[in-house]
């Protein structure tokens, strides 16, 4: 496995594996990782010949209050990782490098509403970083496939939609959320909780399936059934961000006749914050 920095350095390292006639699968992510992200290399080794994975913490889709200056940079641990999973190339770029006349002056990409409400409402900006930056990974690699979570459900109707509309030649790959054994979706954030948290958070993932258990058995008032999650997390110590039903399509909030429903849920543990989703088939 190799590590590179530059563009110009990844794109002839790119362009002798297609000159072999081998496909490339991109997985995007911003490093610290866990198995979580390795499941999504695993995934794109099943699409592509070659896996190439990017390691950048991506200051446009941080807003103001957030943790960019905290954020975990672990790289020699990520490239060990990775190695031992797999992986082809990790492409880990500077800032510079990604936006060389700084973000002010980067053209910027907005993916009209399925961006709104959910995490869009709480974190404007944010996926306007998302979409800008995963747009110049996808022109820098020009992969033939790329790898997504579905924990970032919204994240990934975000970056299908993009892709979609500026008919990209990138085929997007949603890839199951991965749990510890107690439910809670891994993520690199987990490890900003105390102790005592980490008891508290599983909850989310277990009233998440309480709700949709009561969907698929034919409940339909989704204000109440929101509002009565909602209350179950604060009470159990969880400050809420947002606990919403919708369509799993659109991202609007679910109708009582839609047959796929998503339920999205944000919370912060201290000062954490968490997120999660359950899709429910009618």
């Amino acid at each position: 496995m190799r590590t590179v920095h530059s563009l110009k350095e990844l794109r002839a390292i790119l362009r002798g594996y297609r000159q072999q006639q081998k496909t490339v699968g991109l997985v995007p992510t911003m490093g610290n990782l866990h198995e979580g992200h390795i499941s999504l290399v695993r995934k794109a080794a099943e699409a592509a010949d070659i896996v190439v994975t990017s390691i950048f913490v991506n200051p446009m889709q941080f807003g103001a209050n957030e943790d960019l200056d905290t954020y975990p940079r672990t790289l020699i641990e990520d490239q060990d990782k990775l190695s031992a999973a797999g992986n082809t190339l990790v492409f880990a770029p500077s800032a510079e490098e990604v936006y060389p006349d700084g973000l002010a002056r980067h053209t910027r990409i907005v993916v009209p509403e399925v961006s709104d409400g959910h995490c869009g409402a709480s974190r404007p900006g944010h996926f306007e970083g998302v979409a800008t930056v995963v747009s110049v990974l996808f022109n820098m690699i020009q992969p033939d496939f790329a790898v997504f979570g579905e924990k970032d459900f919204q994240q990934l109707a975000v970056i299908r939609k993009m892709t979609r509309d500026l008919m990209m030649p990138v085929e997007v790959i949603g890839a199951p959320t991965v749990r510890e054994k107690d439910g809670l979706a891994k993520s690199s954030r987990n490890t900003y909780l105390s102790e005592e948290e980490r008891k508290i958070a599983p909850i989310i993932f277990r009233i998440l399936e309480a709700v949709a258990a009561k969907i698929a058995d034919g409940h339909n008032d989704f204000q109440v059934l929101a509002q009565e999650a909602g209350d179950s997390l604060r009470e159990a110590g969880l400050r809420l961000d947002y606990f919403n039903i919708a369509n799993s399509h659109t991202l609007k909030p679910a109708a009582p006749e839609d047959r796929d429903v998503t339920l999205l849920v944000a919370a912060f543990l201290g000062t954490t914050r968490l997120i999660d989703n359950v899709s429910v088939t009618r």
